[in-house]
């Protein structure tokens, strides 16, 4: 299995769940509120310390565990709907995840 995250701007969200939702291996996802800023070096303008110690904005977090011969698909979704073109778009990664299983699904009961 696999864990695609991604970071993205708030406006693409509705548009990557409807692209994401109209794939056929799509398991879902949790979606967070969260802030971030570039590196400075990718700032084209050179701004000041406080400008750059408070320069956050508003970003959407995405996570979503799928199987392996999903997670690619699922990775080229996100990256092609959460581009706009500008420093900023977001960022998108994908890990290995050992083991994880739905909760509502009957689960081994613990022994003893």
């Amino acid at each position: 299995m696999k864990e695609i995250k991604a970071v993205i701007r708030p406006n693409k969200l509705a548009a990557l769940r409807e692209a994401l939702v109209a794939l056929p291996d799509f398991p879902g996802m949790t979606v967070t509120k969260v802030e971030g800023c570039s590196a400075p070096s990718r700032h084209i303008r050179q701004n000041s310390i406080k400008e750059e110690l408070t320069d956050f904005s508003p970003k959407v977090r995405i996570e979503i565990v799928a199987p392996d011969e999903a997670a690619e698909t699922l990775y080229e979704a996100i990256c092609k709907v959460g581009q706009t073109g500008h420093y900023g778009d977001g960022l998108v990664w994908v890990t290995d995840i050992e083991k994880a299983t739905f909760i509502f699904k009957t689960t081994p009961a613990a022994p003893g």
